[in-house]
């Protein structure tokens, strides 16, 4: 475990770009923290990683040491069935963080793996949970990040439970466009990473039916689809999809 090193005014004039120059900063970190406590917070970062398309970043059972917060890149996860399904469990971008499924156990209970070239930035927990108890702001961020991950899987019975299959499809697009566009990137043209098979899953689609739906999303002008290239043509039809029954 790596200590909390003091700061300093000349590692201050030196900060390299971690969190405090980082322009996704404010999506995996706390608004209002000072330029003190940011540089605090850089401290705790042990590494970088990079991983390759399709190199995992934690498997099931590994032990839990750190949270990750993604730099760059698309990652998912998913759990194993006995039989070896896949049953994909989240989409993960620039800005999120992973590792939380093994703050209970100390043990990861899903597999991370990246959908491109990926970097992430490493925080070992023990030190974050220390830093938390000084910076009441950093401690309240935390206890939001787990509460949006509640909310998430909620989310996510309520897709699987009650929605049809082009409601839980109209809702994916939509959460998709949206958590792009507080990026910076297009709300109505992107690139899926995952495949048509991890949205299925993630959605508890067949594959066929996946295609089929976004072809009839496609016929009935709602978007329109080349390979894995989305442009969405009529968001405001696509939210009345996900709000009708």
């Amino acid at each position: 475990m790596q200590a909390i090193q003091p700061i300093t005014a000349h590692n201050l004039r030196d900060l390299r770009a971690v969190c405090g120059n980082c322009s996704m900063r404010e999506l995996c970190l706390p608004v209002g923290l000072d330029q003190q406590e940011i540089a605090t917070l850089d401290s705790l970062i042990s590494s970088r990683r990079r991983l390759q398309r399709g190199e995992a970043l934690y498997r099931t059972g590994d032990v839990f040491t750190s949270l990750y917060a993604v730099r760059r890149g698309f990652l998912k996860t998913y759990v194993l069935h006995e039989d070896g399904r896949e049953q994909v469990t989240g989409f993960q971008m620039t800005g999120e963080i992973l590792g939380m499924d093994a703050i209970s156990t100390d043990r990861h209970a899903c597999d991370a793996l990246a959908l491109e070239d990926t970097e992430v930035c490493e925080v070992p927990f023990d030190a974050l949970e220390r830093l938390s108890g000084t910076i009441p702001t950093l401690q309240r961020h935390f206890h939001k990040t787990l509460s949006r991950e509640i909310v998430r899987d909620q989310g996510l019975m309520l897709l699987l439970g009650s929605m049809r299959a082009e409601e839980r499809l109209a809702a994916f697009l939509l959460n998709l466009s949206q958590r792009l566009s507080d990026r910076g990137y297009s709300r109505s043209e992107f690139h899926l990473r995952m495949t048509r098979e991890d949205i299925g899953s993630y959605l508890g689609m067949k594959l066929e039916t996946v295609s089929r739906t976004l072809s009839r999303f496609q016929d009935e002008g709602l978007l329109a689809v080349q390979g894995k290239a989305i442009q969405l043509l009529d968001l405001e039809r696509l939210r009345t999809l996900t709000s009708c029954r």
